[in-house]
């Protein structure tokens, strides 16, 4: 499988409005989004939160970040480290299975780093 899989296969996942795969600069590798929703003006604003998510965990002394849950009005967004150089987004409706959506992540999160 490729990135570009991998994104397919997320953005299919009910309620998903948008996957990107990004540099934790905030470069788009890939990505795919609902009409309306810019992937790169999305992916510009995630090396702030992530560097305030590591600086938080190495300050309590529990490591860096690997996954961030935002829970905005309309959207949540969930941030997941792949690696220390890329990060993977997905934002999903509030009506969206966001358990078993975590729970993918989770459980596959070696498999997707493998790819990037």
């Amino acid at each position: 499988p490729t990135i570009r899989d991998l994104v397919a296969t997320l953005r299919r996942f009910d309620g998903v409005q948008a996957v990107a795969v990004l540099g934790r600069d905030g470069l788009l590798i890939d990505n795919e989004a609902d009409a309306g929703l810019d992937g790169e003006t999305i992916a510009a604003h995630v090396p702030g939160i992530l560097q305030s998510c590591d600086e938080l965990g190495h300050a309590a002394a529990i490591g860096g970040l690997q996954t961030a849950v935002l829970e905005h009005h309309e959207s949540t967004v969930v941030l997941a480290a792949m690696s220390s150089d890329v990060v993977l987004l997905v934002m999903v409706r509030p009506d969206a299975n966001l358990g078993a959506l975590l729970f993918d992540i989770r459980r596959h999160r070696a498999g997707l780093a493998s790819l990037v």
